[in-house]
């Protein structure tokens, strides 16, 4: 498959130059990066963050500095429970129910459950930012995750509840290695970056692709929609 050759490369490059950051190796995860403290901070200085009063940002290592700061600036941040496997699939961390010196240690997947009300998709706020991470994405706003597709769902159930829409802005923190030049293919059921910020840069893709309207029930099988129950309970 083009996509897993493309990852293993990433992964495999992360870890040979040194870019690579705990948790090790960085195959089979979204990978965390030398730089991505800095990452964090560059996207802060965009408008889409700045606007954002809630955000919902993927749980991995990379995008911890992302929540933190997220959680010091006032922001209610969301996060997906593993593999939403949960009748109430996310986290919320309300920063004004969290003790202030627990702003670093309740975004952690070790430490999210002490501090985040669990919630179903209708108890979520609408979203004003999608923070994503990525294994690998192009300039114009192609990406490619760890190849499990969660982060597509999760986007796809708060789009039909509209939580999100065409206009909410889309973002991923990645090292300046993970922005590749090549083709990848998109999917109907992709979502596409609008802002993809590494340590040096932050790059408008200005995408041409379509984010997507909700679930697509027919790329489904019967397996996948009984495994995760909030599908299972949204089925047409």
């Amino acid at each position: 498959m083009r996509k897993q050759r493309l990852r293993e490369r990433i992964w495999d490059h992360l870890e040979a130059e040194g870019i690579a950051r705990f948790p090790f190796p960085p195959h089979d995860r979204i990978p965390n990066f030398d730089g991505a403290e800095a990452a964090a901070d560059r996207l802060a200085e965009t408008r889409a963050w700045q606007d954002a009063a809630a955000i919902k940002a993927n749980p991995d290592a990379p995008q911890l500095p992302v929540r933190r700061r997220a959680l010091r600036e006032g922001k209610t941040v969301y996060m997906a429970v593993p593999r939403l496997r949960d009748e109430e699939p996310f986290y919320e961390l309300d920063p004004e129910e969290i003790p202030a010196d627990e702003y670093d240690s309740a975004p952690t997947i070790s430490h999210v459950e002490s501090f985040a009300r669990q919630v179903p998709p209708e108890d979520v706020a609408p979203i004003d930012l999608v923070v994503s991470g990525s294994v690998a994405v192009t300039e114009g706003g192609a990406r490619v995750g760890k190849g499990e597709g969660y982060s597509d769902l999760e986007y796809a159930v708060l789009r039909e509840l509209g939580l999100v829409d065409a206009e909410t802005p889309i973002a991923t923190t990645v090292h300046d290695s993970q922005v590749v030049d090549e083709e990848i293919r998109v999917e109907a059921h992709d979502v596409p970056m609008g802002l993809v910020v590494t340590p040096t840069e932050t790059i408008r893709t200005e995408t041409e692709y379509e984010k997507p309207n909700g679930v697509l029930w027919d790329e489904l099988s019967e397996e996948r929609i009984a495994e995760i129950p909030p599908l299972e309970r949204r089925r047409p």
